[in-house]
């Protein structure tokens, strides 16, 4: 039974009788149930390690499209399970935490974006993944950090077009692409703390050191950075790479499972412009905790709904986004 308590609160905190049992006993959970959990890197290790897919958010809004479970749990921030429920909107979509929010998605409400793209018409309006489903209905194709580039020069050059919520992303592709784009002023709060000059600091202690960065990040930091890329980027390059040691500008989440699949390697978290902290970490993804995700499929709740004609009108750019993607086979 859902008490009115854990509605107030938008998760359930019931006590786990057995925490050492917790990861199989969700395992047992989503065989009974069929569900599918999925997990973004930003999300606690111990997460990650009992997930089905993990991934970024290009790829976890691909495997939702294509998925066969009958419940999603979304272990990642509220828009990320907007946007399975979206792609899937017969499917159960679950997240642990309904607070679990974000940042960037905050800093461009949706009736606000509305009025800036009426007040300059004509213009093909892309937006980041990291907006929620009524900011997304305002929008002609969404991209992510990993297609964004690709999908923005699918364009003929002289379209004009609109790009939010991400300034430092956008001004990241204008510089790229040598487009113009109008660009809305919207930031993530991790990626905007990191310090050049604590990584500056840091290359002195590590001075074979590369340096990998987040397109979410500052101009300063961009330049600095031996690669820039998505998430998934960044972890493909720290593989593949000859480098045997790699300072990370992006939430440190992702250090999971670069250390998993290159155990022989050093990776070091970029530190944030504040003197107390060693890594930088968002403190929506860390809402997503073992015991919520066990309640979370217990009960079948948190789940999110979208708006019928929200829906309606969002899915027209995820779609596009994910046809543009297929066809550049990204």
């Amino acid at each position: 039974m859902i008490k009115q308590e854990w509605i107030d609160k938008g998760f359930i905190d019931e006590p786990i009788p057995d925490k050492a049992n917790i990861k199989s006993e969700i395992r047992k959970l989503c065989k009974e149930k069929d569900a599918i959990i999925m997990a973004h890197y930003y999300t606690e290790s111990i997460i990650q390690e009992v997930a089905d897919f993990v991934g970024d958010s290009l790829a976890l809004a691909q495997k939702a499209a294509a998925t066969d479970a009958k419940i999603i749990v979304m272990c990642g921030v509220h828009f990320m399970g907007e946007t399975n429920k979206i792609l899937c909107p017969d499917k159960v979509v679950l997240v642990p935490d309904l607070n679990a929010s974000c940042s960037l998605a905050e800093s461009c409400p949706a009736d606000e974006f509305k009025k800036f793209v009426k007040a300059h018409p004509h213009h093909v309006v892309i937006s980041y993944v990291n907006t929620t489903a009524a900011t997304k209905a305002v929008t002609d194709v969404v991209v992510t950090s990993s297609n964004a580039r690709q999908i923005v020069e699918s364009f003929p050059k002289d379209t004009p077009i609109i790009f939010g919520p991400d300034e430092n992303l956008g001004s990241y592709i204008n510089k790229l692409t040598g487009r113009n784009m109008l660009l809305w002023n919207g930031a993530c709060h991790v990626h905007e703390k990191f310090s050049v000059e604590r990584i500056l600091e840091l290359k002195k202690d590590f001075p074979k050191a590369k340096i990998l960065a987040h397109p979410e990040c500052k101009g300063p930091i961009l330049r600095l950075a031996d690669k820039v890329g998505s998430t998934a980027a960044l972890l493909k390059f720290s593989i593949t790479d000859s480098a045997k040691e790699f300072i990370v500008a992006t939430e440190s989440g992702i250090l999971h499972e670069m250390q998993k699949s290159a155990p022989q390697k050093i990776f070091i978290p970029a530190p944030p412009d504040d003197s107390t902290c060693a890594c930088n970490e968002c403190n929506f993804m860390k809402l997503i905790t073992i015991e919520k995700l066990y309640n979370c499929l217990k009960y079948e709740w948190p789940n999110i709904e979208v708006d019928k004609d929200i829906a309606e009108k969002a899915i027209r750019p995820i779609n596009k986004m994910l046809e543009i993607s297929k066809r550049l086979r990204l």
